[in-house]
């Protein structure tokens, strides 16, 4: 009697941890990066982007370079490129790409320019509808702060074009 009474209590238990709500810890997965940007892509009706291995390895070396100084320096590489910096949070994927996306405000695609005294380049490439593979990494830097960087192929911000 006394087994099928923990028995049934074990099971009860383990149903309302099934059934329970859970928090989702935020993630930093090459999905994350590539959902992030394929949402803000297909906002303006242009193809998804995919993780690339041999991108995301450039990123990654380049993203271990910075751990020393965090510092927002672009690689010079082969890639389009879109850097990130915070300190005082755990700054995700989806907080980076969002925070490069957010400057869609300050693009205006009838002049493909963006407005005076504003940057609008990051959100540009994230959307440039030639670039169609991307590699990301994250890192924590020496001083806490988290260094993220998107590399894009083929790179985007083309003089004179459009990015969609």
């Amino acid at each position: 009697m006394r087994s099928s009474l923990m028995l049934a209590l074990l099971c009860a238990a383990a149903l309302a941890l099934a059934t329970a709500p859970t928090t989702t810890v935020a993630q930093n997965s090459p999905q994350d990066f590539v959902d992030a940007h394929n949402s803000a892509r297909s906002a303006v009706g242009v193809g998804p982007v995919s993780w690339d291995d041999t991108v995301a390895a450039y990123a990654q070396s380049y993203a271990e370079q910075r751990i020393g100084d965090c510092q927002l320096v672009h690689s010079g590489g082969p890639y389009g490129e879109n850097l990130f910096g915070g300190s005082g949070a755990d700054w995700t994927a989806a907080d980076a790409v969002g925070l490069w996306v957010g400057e869609q405000q300050y693009y205006d695609y009838d002049s493909n320019s963006c407005a005076a005294g504003q940057v609008c380049g990051h959100y540009t490439q994230v959307v440039w509808r030639s670039s169609t593979a991307i590699g990301c990494a994250r890192v924590t830097c020496n001083n806490g702060a988290i260094f993220i960087i998107c590399n894009y192929n083929p790179p985007g911000n083309i003089v004179g074009e459009r990015p969609y």
